[in-house]
């Protein structure tokens, strides 16, 4: 088994997943130095860090990394009835002490882009200098076949593409289609559906925005939760062109991921003028 060349396969298929390596052996147990195993999120492992209860131990471990989507670094005493500092026992009589490296290996955040346009692939060249898995979705076969840089392109309608159930709680979405008719059925859609992303983000001026969020509850009504609802999108940085929008957007994909406070989203200001290029 070319277990590096499965862990590209799943990388390429946007799968999450957690490598444990056995890094490190003293005394008796079941564990070889170098020995790895891939946990997978649907709660699958495909090899082997020993079997027993150390195996069983950290593939729960891989679990919760995989939730939390960090890298760890454990050590574990093979003999329930010894107890070291910062060290796990296990309950097993093997003797020995392993360490296992927990090792994260996916994206920091899976982002969807509504909209293949200028700020679309402005958005694009700087969301990728960064650890980020990203999808374009536009309809017009002619603009996403010249876009450059993204993990997948897909050609098709928006709203239809919603409806594939790709979409998890806790992903990150952008719309900016070419027409406000195409962003305000997206978001209805998510809304729809009941998807719950850590961020969904509108290209909008605050004129547009007050009608839509007029209109959305009168349809959704008033208790309808819209916390991760940012439009007009991005941080109050200034600048109209589709690079400095970007760099505006990115940087509150950013504030939101790292949930830092103290930053002036332009979703606070809904009045002035429009200030935003739209495609």
């Amino acid at each position: 088994m070319d277990i590096f060349k499965l862990i590209n396969e799943y990388r390429e298929k946007n799968i999450n997943l957690i490598v444990v390596t056995a890094v490190k052996k003293s005394g008796s147990g079941p564990v070889e130095v170098g020995k790895k195993m891939i946990c997978l999120p649907n709660g699958s492992s495909i090899g082997t860090v020993g079997g027993g209860a150390i195996e069983y131990y950290a593939q729960k471990k891989a679990r919760l990394c995989l939730e939390r989507k960090e890298s760890l670094l454990e050590t574990y005493v093979l003999d329930e009835g010894k107890v070291y500092p910062e060290a796990t026992t296990l309950p097993m009589v093997c003797g020995g002490m392993v360490t296992l490296f927990y090792e994260y290996i996916g994206p920091k955040a899976t982002i969807y882009i509504f909209g293949a346009g200028h700020v679309g692939q402005a958005l694009v060249n700087v969301l990728k200098t960064m650890n980020f898995h990203i999808t374009v979705i536009d309809e017009r076969k002619e603009v996403i076949e010249k876009f450059e840089k993204a993990d997948r392109k897909v050609n098709t309608g928006f709203v239809d593409y919603i409806e594939k159930d790709e979409i998890k709680d806790g992903d990150f979405i952008i719309v900016c289609t070419p027409s406000h008719k195409y962003d305000y059925h997206v978001i209805n859609k998510i809304i729809e559906k009941k998807i719950k992303p850590k961020y969904l983000g509108m290209l909008c001026s605050p004129d547009k925005i007050k009608d839509y969020l007029k209109s959305t509850y009168e349809t959704f009504g008033k208790d309808i939760d819209l916390s991760f609802f940012y439009s007009p999108i991005g941080l109050d940085t200034g600048g109209m062109t589709p690079e400095e929008i970007a760099i505006s957007i990115s940087s509150e994909i950013l504030v939101v991921l790292n949930a830092k406070e103290g930053h002036k989203h332009m979703r606070e200001i809904l009045d002035g003028q429009d200030c935003y290029w739209k495609d």
